[in-house]
């Protein structure tokens, strides 16, 4: 795969590709199973209307596709689906964004039967607006000044309007299944208030170090290693405190900068076991460059759900890696946190 991204002084600050976005655009690639043979990072006034990138740009990219036989173009920005086809013609290899690339993980990640729901609808939510521009194509051929080749009239809106039934269709099974599991797991945890049992919820930037600290905690076998969204499906274990009460631990997926609007609807059923928590654990990756970045992208996600009043411990995490100096540093910043 070759990367790319654009800052674009017209652009918001946080939809700006950066060298680290770049480089975690390259995380993200890894777990997804391909390997990075470059990155490109433009910089201009303004993204192209067309191509979003500039043509002498893609040119560049194009040379480096040919050169070492890509297949895959990975663009770090969000594309709209015309300009998305744009960069294929031009470069002649399959181009995603960094949205589609996030799903595409989240699909092969997800393991129980939630997830999995989750994952197809946030999928559905993200192809829906996109169906306009896949059919184009055939858009173009019937309003040619009414010279279009017999046949060729009308089947591009036929099949758009086929296709936009058949995914809203999808879209509300998928959404009356997902309530169904919500209402299950509102009646756990309702049970969970009655009986007194206080709860405790994981949250964090994916790769935090989230699932080893409940595995650690509660002796769980929860999937923990070195890749973004190692863990989608969450996970609630039981933990004993020291004065012998029981309060329940919940892993939870983690958060991204740049996170599809769509995935974050899509897992509300998911997310719901935190805006039900008692406290949420904070887990802080201390050895990110770009770890305050990663605060305000999960605090972010933590308002839109509603659960920005929940009593919250921020927990550094991966301290090890850290020299005396920049731990001592970051004591003093963060008083009230756990290191």
């Amino acid at each position: 795969a070759v990367l790319a991204g654009l800052s674009a002084s017209s652009m918001d600050a946080e939809e700006r590709s950066t060298e680290i976005s770049m480089e975690e655009l390259a995380a993200l690639v890894d777990t997804a199973g391909a390997d990075t043979v470059a990155m490109v990072l433009q910089t201009r006034q303004s993204p192209d209307p067309r191509s979003f990138l500039g043509a002498g740009k893609l040119q560049e990219i194009k040379e480096i596709v040919t050169n070492n036989e890509c297949d895959l173009v990975v663009i770090d920005n969000e594309l709209s689906p015309s300009q998305a086809r744009a960069i294929e013609e031009e470069l002649g290899v399959r181009v995603v964004d960094r949205s589609g690339l996030i799903l595409d993980i989240f699909a092969q990640r997800a393991q129980t039967r939630e997830g999995q729901l989750q994952v197809e609808l946030a999928q559905y939510k993200y192809l829906l607006p996109r169906l306009t521009g896949m059919w184009t194509h055939l858009v173009r051929q019937t309003a040619s000044g009414g010279s279009s080749p017999i046949g060729t009239r009308g089947p591009g809106e036929t099949q758009l309007e086929t296709d936009r039934r058949h995914i809203r269709r999808r879209i509300k099974n998928l959404e009356d299944g997902l309530e169904s599991l919500s209402r299950r797991r509102k009646l756990a945890r309702e049970r969970r208030e009655k009986d007194e049992v206080e709860t405790v919820a994981i949250v964090g930037y994916t790769n935090a170090g989230k699932s080893s600290l409940i595995n650690r905690l509660t002796g769980a076998d929860v999937l923990s290693y070195d890749k973004l969204f190692a863990t989608l499906d969450s996970t609630t274990r039981k933990f004993e405190l020291p004065e012998g009460r029981e309060v329940t631990v919940t892993d939870t997926v983690g958060f991204i900068q740049k996170l599809p609007t769509t995935l974050v609807e899509a897992f509300k059923s998911t997310l719901d076991e935190i805006t039900g928590a008692d406290l949420i654990l904070h887990v802080i990756d201390a050895s990110s460059p770009e770890f305050e970045g990663q605060i305000e992208a999960v605090c972010e996600v933590l308002d839109q759900i509603g659960a920005q009043s929940i009593p919250t411990i921020a927990n550094f995490n991966k301290c090890d890696l850290l020299d005396a100096e920049t731990l001592a540093g970051l004591k003093r910043r963060y008083p009230s946190a756990r290191f």
